[in-house]
């Protein structure tokens, strides 16, 4: 049994403990900051797009402990995301909701975490290149929701998530190996720029963000923004010049028309862009009523690959930081 499955049926243990005592679950909140927020947001489009019955929202930590959603009880599943295992707003808020009677559950890399103290179940990932995708929070997050969905009101393409859920893997293993060569030219081309647009759509809107944020502005110092494709034409695009620098993650599934749209526009007027096109990448060979679910795993993966060869070219290691962990704030 994979780490997975097991993660899974104990989440499923806990939801029918709670069912017994004439407890239905009706929202599942996803709470964490930084790149955790980013590993979360796939689940909870997943769960806005297929269900029915479940209130979903995404928050950052400290509003979730600052402006609690008044629905929050004990018919609230809470799900956190905190790399290190120490973020103080991630203990506030898990404080918050078991104080609140919900059902909690922790993620963390760290196997001495204090999250365990004050969540009803957690679980360790794994992490680095050596780790299966399907063992990171983000796969891992959008197994545990599918459940919640399962058991709540079932999904149709239940088996199919799982057979994807088997797959990915070797997707982004095979997407890796195809970019090797890509992301030299990238981080050559593009070693002295300052300014990075991301537009993407769908589950990997989330991925644009935390790339801009984490990636860029985080580890490299770099002016980022995300901009959601599907807004792009609402505003943005008047920026749009020969000079400013744009990479578009182009997702396979309902929203790739949001992503081809902007494409089309960049190839007219701009000249300095970057396509990442998660079908030529291979990810259409899961199953297609899932397949967009998993874009954001596929272009995490491969952005990590971007994001190396660039601070190798500007010679600014990827950990090293100004303020982070080193001043108060």
């Amino acid at each position: 049994m994979n780490s997975i499955s097991l993660h899974t049926k104990a989440l499923v243990k806990m939801l029918m403990a709670r069912v017994d005592d004439g407890v239905q679950m009706s929202e599942v909140f996803l709470v964490a900051c930084g790149g955790s927020l980013v590993d979360l947001y796939p689940a909870k489009f997943f769960l806005a797009s297929e269900s029915f019955l479940l209130r979903t929202d995404l928050y950052t930590a400290n509003e979730f402990v600052h402006a609690v959603p008044k629905v929050l009880g004990e018919r609230s599943v809470v799900i956190f995301c905190s790399h290190s295992g120490v973020t103080p707003e991630i203990v506030e808020a898990l404080k918050v909701a078991k104080a609140a009677g919900s059902l909690t559950v922790s993620l963390t890399h760290n196997k001495s975490s204090e999250l365990p103290s004050f969540s009803d179940y957690n679980v360790v990932y794994e992490w680095g290149d050596e780790s299966s995708v399907q063992n990171n929070p983000m796969a891992i997050t959008l197994a545990l929701c599918l459940e919640i969905l399962q058991h709540s009101e079932g999904y149709p393409n239940y088996h199919k998530f799982q057979e994807a859920l088997l797959k990915i893997d070797d997707v982004v293993t095979a997407a890796r190996n195809k970019v090797g060569e890509r992301v030299i030219t990238f981080a050559e081309t593009y070693q002295n720029e300052k300014l990075f647009y991301i537009l993407s759509s769908g589950a990997s809107f989330g991925l644009a963000y935390g790339f801009a944020i984490c990636s860029l502005m985080e580890m490299q110092w770099l002016h980022a923004s995300a901009i959601h494709s599907g807004e792009f034409f609402h505003g943005p695009f008047e920026i749009t010049d020969k000079k400013t620098n744009f990479i578009v993650l182009v997702n396979e599934g309902r929203t790739r028309p949001l992503d081809e749209r902007v494409i089309t526009f960049l190839k007219s007027y701009a000249k300095n862009y970057v396509i990442i096109d998660a079908k030529e990448l291979g990810l259409g060979v899961l199953p297609e009523s899932v397949v967009e679910f998993f874009n954001p795993i596929l272009f995490y993966s491969v952005l990590c690959d971007y994001r190396e060869a660039l601070a190798k070219f500007r010679n600014h290691p990827l950990e090293i930081r100004r303020y982070m962990g080193k001043v108060e704030y």
